[in-house]
């Protein structure tokens, strides 16, 4: 049985990320930066270099979407952040700390939401901190507030077969942030949703980013979801995978529904697709 909840308001921003002077981004020091970072896989003939050097700086609290074609190493690129994956040369450092391995401050939400299907909503998200052995009476009451959150209050005992897609990348979202990182790696979350249930999933992510001040690293395939979301661009070149080029958003915030229909947002989008169809590359 597949349900979803009712639609979600969604609430201006905190007035930190609504009013956000000219300038004040570039001033905002960096919580995660790549140097000269590559990446190869296997050896000899068998050799594919998926990364080129890749340095780049995401500041705090900043929201940076990472678009490019399949195979890119768009997702290569964040399973370095997160520590999943070691790089073949260069330097990941996170909240000033070269990374060796993932880290407590970074959470991570995949295309698929991966829940534990004989685990209820609340018993997924709490599966974070069972791992990494902070489960507390508290834990219930952080988990409560989240899925009030994501709009799924009354959903709590649901089993994930319950669930719609949408409300299970929800859950998913849940557990990445119920250990209060500071960082948040999105890799396609909501690819494999339909059309009306990922413009409201990318609504109910920009209040969610708003109302927490996370740094968040959004991959994705769609041009006009990265201009909706992102203070930054980066546009990943075709493998090997290496920076195009990273470009400033500057639409004011919040962006709701009728923010598309702006000559701003298609001027945006249209500055990120000329640089991918310089390179023969599409949405």
């Amino acid at each position: 049985m597949s349900m979803q909840p009712p639609a979600a308001t969604a609430p201006g921003p905190a007035p930190a990320a609504a009013a956000r002077p000219a300038g004040e981004a570039a001033r905002t020091p960096a919580v995660i930066e790549l140097i000269e970072v590559s990446k190869a896989f296997g050896a000899g003939g068998n050799r594919v270099q998926a990364l080129s050097p890749v340095s780049l700086k995401v500041r705090k609290g900043e929201f940076l979407a990472v678009v490019g074609t399949s195979g890119c190493g768009k997702s290569t690129l964040m399973r370095i952040v997160a520590g999943l994956l070691a790089p073949s040369d260069g330097h990941v450092i996170v909240n000033g700390r070269e990374i060796d391995g993932p880290d407590a401050r970074t959470g991570i939400v995949f295309q698929t939401p991966v829940l534990l299907p004989w685990r209820n909503v609340r018993r997924n998200i709490e599966l974070q901190l069972e791992i990494r052995g902070r489960l507390a009476p508290e834990a219930r009451r952080k988990a409560d507030a989240l899925i009030e959150l994501v709009g799924l209050k009354g959903f709590e005992d649901r089993m994930p077969h319950e669930l719609s897609g949408g409300m299970q990348q929800r859950v998913a979202l849940c557990r990445a942030l119920i250990h209060d990182p500071t960082i948040l790696l999105m890799d396609e979350p909501f690819g494999a949703l339909d059309a009306m249930t990922r413009e409201q999933m990318n609504l109910e992510l920009q209040r969610i980013w708003a109302e927490t001040g996370k740094t968040v690293v959004f991959i994705t395939h769609s041009i006009t979801e990265a201009v909706f979301l992102a203070d930054r661009i980066v546009v990943m070149s075709p493998r090997p995978g290496r920076i195009s080029d990273v470009l400033e958003i500057g639409l004011a915030r919040p962006r709701d529904f009728a923010s598309v229909r702006d000559a701003a947002f298609h001027e945006a989008c249209d500055r990120v697709r000329g640089i991918m169809n310089a390179q023969g590359m599409v949405e």
